[in-house]
C-alpha cells in the first residue's frame, strides 16, 4: 500500500483516511487507500501516538520535548500539555478516549544509548491539558486502546512482552491493574482492538502481528519480512489491518533506508469503531 517512508508510528483510521506519524520524517501524514499520502503538519520533535478531542482538533505527542501538541482546524498548531515533569525519557504513543482524555507512554529509559532497562510512569492528560501520574511502574508503556464502553485500557508494555488492563473510573482515574495477557516471547508496540474485544499485537523482535485474546491465546499469526511496528483496523467496513513495519528503529538507519512500509490485509472481524 505505501513504502519508502522512515519510520511509522501510531496509524490511526478516522473519516475514511488512515493517519500516521512518520517519526524520524518528522511530519504527520493522512492517506486515502490508493492515493498519494498527504503532509498535514511538521512536527520538530518526532511525532509519534496520534488522538482526537471531541471538538475534532487533533492531538500529536511531541517525542523528544515530552509535550503533547493540539492541531485546530485552521491549522493552528499550540501546546495541549507539558510531560516533562511526569516523563523522564520520550514520550510515544497515546490514546484518546470519548471524552478527550488522553493517555500517553513514554520509554522510561533509552535504549539506543544501552541504558539500564526501568519502570516508568502513564500520563493522563484531561481535556483542559492538566496531566496527572495515571499508573506507576509500567515496563516502556506503548501502544494503547480504550474498550468501546470507556471502561478498559488496555497498554502494552513492550520490554515486559505483556498487555496490562485497568479499570477507567468517571473521573479518568485508572484501578484495579491487571494482565491482561502474557506473551511469551513478543515485545509488544502498536496494538488495536477488534469488535470481538481481541487485540492485534505488533510485535517487532519476532517480525510478526499477533492476534490475542485476554489471557493470552494467540488467535491468528502475520508474519512479515520487517520489524512489525504498529496496526490499525479500518477501511470502508473496518474489516482491514493496516500493517506498519521498518527494516531498522535507529533515526540515521531509518533516514537511510526508507524502509518502512504500511501493508494491508483483510480480516474476518472489523475493528472495534467499525460499522
Amino acid at each position: 500500500m505505501l513504502d519508502n517512508m522512515m519510520f511509522i508510528e501510531g496509524p490511526r483510521w478516522r473519516g475514511d483516511q488512515l493517519w500516521f506519524s512518520d517519526m524520524h520524517d518528522e511530519t504527520v501524514y493522512r492517506l486515502r487507500p490508493g492515493e498519494a499520502p498527504e503532509a498535514v503538519v511538521s512536527i520538530a520533535q518526532s511525532p509519534s501516538g496520534l488522538g482526537w478531542l471531541p471538538n475534532g482538533e487533533m492531538l500529536i505527542s511531541s517525542m523528544i520535548d515530552k509535550k503533547v501538541l493540539r492541531l485546530s482546524s485552521d491549522g493552528t498548531l499550540t501546546e495541549h500539555a507539558d510531560l516533562s515533569g511526569i516523563a523522564h525519557r520520550r514520550i510515544n504513543d497515546m490514546v484518546v478516549d470519548s471524552k478527550g482524555r488522553a493517555w500517553v507512554g513514554n520509554f522510561g529509559f533509552d535504549f539506543e544509548q544501552d541504558e539500564p532497562p526501568s519502570t516508568t510512569k502513564l500520563a493522563r492528560i484531561d481535556p483542559d491539558g492538566r496531566a496527572h501520574v495515571a499508573a506507576d511502574g509500567l515496563m516502556f508503556p506503548n501502544g494503547m486502546v480504550v474498550t468501546p464502553d470507556g471502561q478498559t485500557l488496555i497498554v502494552a508494555e513492550t520490554f515486559a512482552g505483556k498487555l496490562t488492563a485497568f479499570d477507567i473510573a468517571e473521573d479518568g482515574t485508572l484501578s484495579n491493574q491487571r494482565m491482561w495477557a502474557s506473551i511469551d516471547g513478543a515485545t509488544p508496540d502498536g496494538i488495536c482492538l477488534d469488535q470481538s474485544g481481541a487485540v492485534w499485537v505488533a510485535s517487532p523482535v519476532d517480525n510478526a502481528f499477533l492476534r490475542v485474546r485476554e489471557g493470552g491465546e494467540i488467535l491468528e499469526r502475520i508474519s512479515v519480512g520487517s520489524q512489525a511496528i504498529a496496526c490499525a483496523l479500518g477501511g470502508y467496513d473496518g474489516h482491514t489491518l493496516f500493517m506498519c513495519t521498518s527494516q531498522a528503529v535507529r533515526r540515521e538507519a531509518c533516514r537511510a533506508k526508507k524502509s518502512a512500509q504500511i501493508a494491508t490485509v483483510r480480516v474476518d472481524v472489523p475493528g472495534a469503531g467499525s460499522p
